[in-house]
């Protein structure tokens, strides 16, 4: 099920990849200004289904469909999920952009991040939910997240039932929203694990990078308290961005609170305008 109008109905596109194919999604007039959402892991395009209506009324929207999640499936790629940034440009040049607006929720915050590191002077801003900082020393949630793929591995082993019934519930506090996200967890299989060893070249310490566009970091209240304090520290290690802490929502909060999150966003990219090229 939708929950889309039929005045934001998405027009469904493919990225034809060696072995693969990435598919999209484009909303809205041609003639405004981009943004591009990207998924957390196990879910796909639709978790920006209550954004899309939203935004796609000032701005291009478009929401993509990461390798090994939604519709681009594995296949036969080489590629791993770091490769996400390639597939990133090759649609801004596809839909005629030089410039994007980056809304980004846990993992594909950290691929926002890496196309930034990458195209620095592509972003027009950067909105991260539920992140932290790529470029830090995250030994501590490294450690934590390796325990936490344990898990993973180990449930997607004995049933992949179990696995996204708990990805389900880790990530959304809202009955409706774990159901949407169990759904979209059902196009996570377990030859998409494949893919994800990727995120090791995105996560490396580097030297302190100078921003030259807005980023905005926004937290769910309800998130695990490791990745509130993340979320924090990252803020404060970067006093030019600007933080945010949503009551009453979790990992995902986009999909808890879908009508503060959008009031919030837009606010946020309303701030900078650029040329559309």
């Amino acid at each position: 099920m939708s929950l889309l109008t039929t005045e934001s109905t998405l027009e469904h596109k493919q990225l034809k990849q060696d072995g693969y194919t990435i598919h999209y999604f484009t909303c809205g007039n041609p003639a405004h200004e981009l943004i591009v959402f990207l998924h957390p892991a196990f879910a796909d395009h639709r978790c920006f289904d209550q954004q899309v209506a939203y935004f796609s009324r000032a701005y291009r929207v478009v929401t993509i469909d990461l390798l090994g999640h939604g519709l681009s499936s594995v296949e036969k790629a080489k590629d791993k999920i770091d490769h996400s940034i390639y597939h990133i440009e090759a649609i801004l040049g596809l839909e005629g952009y030089s410039k994007v607006h980056l809304v980004s929720v846990s993992m594909g915050s950290l691929i926002a991040q890496y196309y930034a590191l990458h195209f620095p002077d592509k972003l027009a801003s950067l909105t991260i939910l539920g992140g932290y900082n790529i470029n830090a020393d995250n030994k501590e949630l490294a450690r934590a997240q390796r325990l936490e793929n344990i898990k993973w591995i180990l449930k997607a082993l004995f049933s992949m039932t179990s696995f996204r019934k708990y990805v389900a519930e880790v990530s959304v506090l809202k009955p409706e929203s774990k159901a949407r996200f169990y759904e979209m967890a059902t196009r996570f299989t377990r030859k998409s694990f494949t893919v994800m060893a990727g995120l090791g070249k995105v996560l490396q310490p580097r030297a302190k990078l100078k921003r030259t566009y807005p980023v905005l970091i926004i937290s769910g209240d309800k998130d695990l308290a490791l990745a509130l304090r993340m979320s924090r520290n990252w803020h404060e290690s970067e006093p030019q961005s600007s933080y945010f802490l949503m009551k009453d929502a979790g990992h995902c909060a986009n999909m808890d609170k879908p009508d503060e999150f959008n009031e919030l966003v837009m606010k946020f990219i309303g701030q900078s305008t650029m040329p559309v090229s």
